[in-house]
Parts: structure tokens; sequence; C-alpha cells
């Protein structure tokens, strides 16, 4: 895991939308490999300050051997960026600068097929980000029932094929249990009928998502963490989320608008920043990256 280089995604049009500079707080809710609060922290020199969250404690400790050089400016902390305003107040920090989400998995969560998030190699059904949590994958396809599994796999994959995948799984599970992801990207790929696969992606791309999705409550922590960033930020304060598939970007993209609608924010990006020929050349896991970022003006 030490290994496996994360490449942080759009890290130059992230600096330039939060305004980096001297002397300001940012906050970066999902720390990972380390890659972008780095980047805040050489931006804001010499005394630019960071909060970096993180739910992965795997990722805080590889982080931490990254920002050494930055000792006295940052402070880790294992926590989701949904409890923004608890964790902040914990700190005595009352407003922040600028706040960053990057909602994509990272390469060090991919390349742990002990973490269970990638079909490409067999590893169990885990897919949780924050390990002592309570709901893994694997209790979902074994034992939740086959109209809710179609239901999940229907809304938060957006997948035309959630009723013969969910009834696929529930016909295999009475067989035998399924244990890894390989088996069960398998099971979804011979659900789906191999002339309606999918071109650019793996067949069982969209029900990993949606599994994923529900076992880390990942868009009811966005809409917590949206509920409440506005009271966080200091006047001109800035917001930049990178979402990596619709359902996140729809929420992130209704929000500032309604908020811009309102007077009380500006917006920094009309349409949605995506990465550019040259960094998908890099990094061709930015291909679904979209930046949305907006000014507080109260």
């Amino acid at each position: 895991m030490e290994n496996q280089k994360h490449i942080p995604v759009l890290k130059k049009e992230v600096l330039f939308y939060l305004n980096c500079g001297p002397g300001k707080i940012f906050v970066d809710g999902t720390v990972g490999g380390g890659g972008h609060t780095q980047a805040i922290l050489e931006a804001s020199a010499p005394n630019g300050f960071v909060i970096g969250l993180d739910v992965d404690g795997e990722a805080l400790i590889q982080a931490e051997k990254k920002l050494a050089p930055y000792v006295g400016r940052y402070i880790l902390k294992k926590g989701n960026y949904a409890r923004g305003r608890e964790i902040l107040s914990g700190l005595h920090i009352e407003k922040v600068d600028g706040f960053l989400l990057d909602l994509g998995i990272s390469s060090l969560q991919l390349a742990a097929p002990e973490r269970g998030f990638s079909f490409l190699h067999p590893g169990p059904l885990d897919m949780r980000m924050d390990n002592t949590a309570s709901v893994t994958a694997s209790q979902i396809i074994n034992r939740w029932s086959q109209k809710r599994i179609a239901e999940i796999i229907k809304q938060y994959g957006e997948e035309r094929w959630a009723n013969r995948i969910a009834r696929k799984i529930t016909e295999t599970r009475v067989k035998m249990p399924i244990k890894t992801t390989t088996q069960l990207a398998e099971i979804v790929a011979n659900a789906i009928p191999r002339r309606n696969w999918p071109r650019h992606i793996h067949p069982a791309t969209r029900t990993f998502q949606a599994l994923r999705i529900v076992v880390n409550q990942e868009l009811e922590n966005l809409k917590q963490f949206l509920n409440q960033v506005l009271s966080l930020l200091a006047p001109k304060g800035r917001v930049v989320i990178i979402s990596f598939h619709s359902l996140e970007d729809r929420l992130v993209k209704n929000a500032f608008r309604n908020w811009a609608k309102e007077g009380k924010v500006q917006l920094l990006t009309k349409k949605p920043v995506q990465p550019s020929r040259e960094e998908l050349a890099m990094n061709p896991r930015a291909r679904s990256a979209k930046l949305r970022a907006i000014e507080f003006r109260p």
C-alpha cells in the first residue's frame, strides 16, 4: 500500500479555486494520501494551516509521512467531514477560509485487495472506508432481501439491470455465500446480457459503486456537510468539491445554485471543471472528476 502512488486530482484547479495564500486556514475533508493537503500547504506558505480529516486510519498514516516536512502547520484527525462543525469546535476554530472535498475513492484504497473496493483482484466484500463501521458489503449481498438489493443498485448505481443482478445474487447465495469481490463481479457480469455490457467500464462498476455508497453512507454525509458548511466559512471563504458520479454532483450543483439565487454565495464555476487531456494521460482515474466551487458572500 505504501508504494502505491496517489495522484491528487485537479491539483492546480483546487489551489486556484481555494484561493490559497499565507495566513489562511483550510480544511481538507478527505485527506486520502495527503496530495491535496501537501499542495495547499505549499501554496499557503509560510503560515497557512490545514485541518485534515479522513475516516480511513490507514490513509492518515500515509498522509502523516508525506506531510512530515510541514510539521506545525497542520492537524490530522480521524473523523468524517460531515461532522465538520463538531470537529472544528473541538479545535476551538470558529471559521475557516476554505473547505475541500475530493469525494473519489483513493488509489491507496483501490490498491489494497483486503479492503474490497476493487474487483480487479480477489478480496473480501468489505468496502468500508472506516473499518470500525458496522455494515459491510458482504452483509448487504448475503443478508439483505432481493428487493432491497435491487433498489440500492438501481438508485445508487443507476444500473438499468438492477433487478436481474439482484435476482442472480440471491439465487447464487442460496447455494453458497458470496465471499469475494471477483466472485461478485462475475455474478454481476453474468446477469447483464453480453450485448448490453457498458463499453468503457467493467459491467460490475455500477453495482460496486452502489454498494460502496450505501456501506459508507456517502450521500447522507454529503447532505449533512452541505447543511452546515456555510456557517463555518469566514467572509469570502470558499468551498471546492470534486465529485465522481452524477448523484454527488447533482447534490452539489443544486445546493450551490440555490445558495447563489439566495445571494449567499458567488458561483465560481458555472459549469463543472474537468481534467485536461494532459492530466488524463497521466491519471486516467480522473476521467469522471467534476469540480465545482463557490465563494461565501455573507
